[in-house]
């Protein structure tokens, strides 16, 4: 009986040897092993069998110790936002109005991986569960704060508002510029910024900016491979399209700005200014026409600035679209938004956004650029203002939000007097990690 328990006691302190440090070397446990033979408490067969044992754990640990030299880290997070939309349209002059919305909706459910590898290499892929579209899939490569690179999926750098994360967005919504000259083209909007496939770089100094990339011309987030039409989404391409005679020159894009803090005390505040552009070949043309050789050059200017509990941001953007209205008939595209906010207290703060779009021609909906609004018509110019507060729970990670929307379209593209309006509430509650 005692030679039983004492066998046990000793197999119990070999199988803490083969996770301990103490124990992690095959000879050390071999002298241990030998010494419980001579004294008869193990058989040859037992411990022949805890040789083998042994033999697999090493080797185990091995493998990852050298996985963990490798993979330094891996995270997961998410973004989940739930929204309710009450928007009306009316249209001056017609009988029956659009039907308005009045939903629920699952604005964006975002499921985030990230692995960080050794020697600056990275890569992150995060999705949108609620559309079936990735947010962002890269490489990257980060050599210091100065440089990195990255490649695969990603915004291109053009649009202060359009490359702020949705989860700190202050009016729950982007502006009707940013709209307008980011989403998917539809034969009015012209989808030149955004979502692109291609090559990414940037970096920091002193607090210079800069980003620049090298993309295929088209917006694709979506899954899925444009040459087979049964996997488009929204009339859109996915990640796994080959291009083709309408997508196969490069886009560009550059943004650079500088930032910086400025007084003491209660009136100590920071700013970020820049400069963006860029250019997208055969996505131009009337309509939703693209592929002839009709192209879309792209500016704007931007700036940010903070000065106690007070906040003021606001854009400036234009583009050429190449025979935008007609063949021969360029349309010069151009808009802004302005934003105040105000932290009334640590946790309620006060936000106002205005913004205003010219199509020049082009044409422009209410639904194009106010988010679930019904549609009032095409018309020429555009503008949103919005009237909410932000309650953070959390700060970003667990907030409320809720504002008032009034937007306006006016003015046929044949410069005829017209008027559509949109009024309504949107709100949003928002959890990410």
């Amino acid at each position: 009986m005692l030679h039983t328990k004492t066998k046990w006691i000793a197999l119990l302190s070999l199988g803490l040897a083969l996770s301990g440090a103490a124990f992690s070397q095959v000879t050390d446990n071999q002298a241990l092993i030998n010494a419980l033979i001579k004294k008869g408490i193990l058989s040859d067969k037992e411990a022949k069998d805890i040789t083998t044992e042994i033999a697999k754990a090493q080797a185990s640990q091995d493998v990852e110790t050298n996985t963990d030299a490798y993979i330094q880290k891996v995270t997961v997070g998410g973004r989940w936002q739930v929204q309710y939309v009450g928007l009306g349209t009316t249209i001056n002059g017609t009988a029956v109005n659009p039907v308005s919305t009045e939903h629920f909706l699952l604005r964006r459910i975002y499921v985030n991986f990230g692995v960080q590898f050794s020697d600056g290499f990275s890569g992150i892929v995060s999705y949108d569960v609620a559309v079936s579209a990735f947010n962002q899939a890269v490489l990257q490569w980060k050599q210091s704060d100065l440089f990195s690179i990255r490649a695969g999926l990603d915004k291109a750098p053009f649009g202060y508002e359009e490359l702020y994360s949705s989860g700190d967005l202050k009016a729950i919504e982007r502006s009707v510029v940013s709209n307008y000259f980011d989403n998917g083209a539809n034969g009015r909007r012209l989808g030149a910024s955004a979502y692109r496939t291609g090559i990414f770089a940037g970096g920091t100094y002193d607090g210079f900016t800069y980003a620049v990339a090298l993309t295929n011309p088209e917006r694709n987030e979506y899954a899925g491979d444009s040459t087979n039409t049964s996997v488009l989404i929204n009339g859109l391409g996915g990640v796994g399209s080959a291009g083709g005679a309408t997508t196969n020159r490069f886009a560009y894009y550059a943004t650079v700005g500088y930032g910086g803090t400025f007084g003491e005390g209660p009136t100590k505040g920071k700013y970020k200014v820049g400069y963006e552009t860029g250019f997208v070949p055969d996505q131009g043309g009337p309509g939703a026409t693209i592929g002839g050789g009709q192209n879309i050059s792209l500016n704007g200017a931007f700036a940010d600035v903070t000065v106690g509990a007070f906040s003021l941001a606001g854009e400036y953007e234009t583009a050429k679209d190449d025979s935008g209205v007609a063949i021969h008939h360029n349309a010069n595209i151009k808009g802004y938004w302005i934003q105040p906010s105000y932290k009334l207290t640590a946790q309620w703060e006060a936000v106002a956004n205005y913004s205003y779009l010219n199509s020049d021609g082009r044409g422009v909906s209410l639904s194009d650029v106010v988010r679930s609004a019904p549609s009032g018509g095409t018309m020429n110019r555009a503008d949103e203002l919005y009237l909410g507060f932000n309650y953070y729970i959390k700060g970003n990670d667990v907030k409320l939000q809720a504002g008032y929307v009034h937007g306006e379209s006016n003015e046929t593209v044949k410069n005829a007097p017209a008027k559509a309006q949109t009024d309504g509430l949107r709100s949003q509650f928002q959890i990410q990690f």
